[in-house]
């Protein structure tokens, strides 16, 4: 007889290749900023949830509602309710992603948003990236194995056909909390072999992995991270027209999406 270990593992596996084969029905979108939000909000035509699904007092919003074969949830951490700026950052991200987990159940997350690119990588403004997998860069924790726990090392769904029918550029993304980089910061991006950076990716696929919910990856490049321009400056004035090809590109990912399965993706 098996130990009762291997058993249960069994099971997960065969849930899960279950999973795969099901078409996909219920989809979550994970965004940090309303700018990149609202594009996709209006494309779809997603009504807010005036019953949040959310607990009391938290600034989080769901859209929702149904595109082809598709339930369509968007979820954003919201604005800060003391200084009325977007909730960016890993912490909003990660406890947005969980509570909407718990309440939706999604078959899939696509966590969509605007990122640095690396010209030393081959990225432009306007590129629109698929990750292939994502990392930190400033969980830095010089101790045996702990290191390797902060860097955090977490894998996109396989999504090859998607890769190839969209013609989307596949590129590793690192996520760190701040929009600048320090020197210590990009040693790490090197060391994850990074071609986008942003504030959020990373913190989401760790929630998607510990609930077991598969998830990819689209990021649209605002800003040249090894460039001339300053971080900032350049990243607001191509937010407006860079958000507009990344609702262009979520788009065509969800139209793909619909009536397939994980193992078609």
């Amino acid at each position: 007889m098996a130990p009762h270990g291997d058993k249960s593992d069994a099971t997960e596996e065969a849930l899960v290749s279950e999973a795969e084969k099901r078409p996909i029905s219920t989809i979550l979108l994970v965004i940090a900023m309303q700018t990149e939000a609202l594009p996709v909000v209006n494309k779809f035509n997603l009504s807010e949830d005036p019953d949040s699904v959310f607990p009391n007092g938290v600034p989080w919003v769901r859209y929702h509602g149904s595109y082809k074969d598709l339930q369509i949830n968007l979820v954003w951490p919201g604005k800060d309710s003391s200084l009325g700026v977007d909730c960016v950052g890993t912490v909003s991200a990660s406890l947005v992603t969980y509570a909407s987990i718990q309440a939706l159940q999604p078959d899939l997350i696509i966590n969509a948003g605007t990122a640095g690119g690396f010209k030393a990588k081959g990225a432009c403004i306007g590129d629109v990236y698929l990750a292939c997998d994502v990392a930190y860069h400033d969980r830095r924790i010089p101790i045996p194995v702990f290191d390797l726990y902060g860097v955090g090392l977490r894998q996109a769904c396989a999504s090859p056909n998607l890769q190839k029918e969209l013609n989307l550029k596949v590129g590793k993304l690192s996520t760190g909390n701040s929009l600048d980089m320090s020197p210590q910061d990009e040693a790490s991006i090197i060391a994850n072999d990074a071609t986008i950076k942003d504030m959020e990716g990373a913190a989401v696929a760790y929630v998607a992995d510990l609930l077991k919910v598969p998830i990819i990856f689209v990021k649209a490049v605002t800003d040249i991270v090894d460039g001339e321009k300053p971080t900032a400056e350049e990243f607001l004035k191509n937010l407006a027209a860079v958000t507009a090809a990344l609702e262009e590109k979520v788009t065509q990912v969800i139209d793909f999406i619909n009536g397939k399965c994980l193992s078609d993706l």
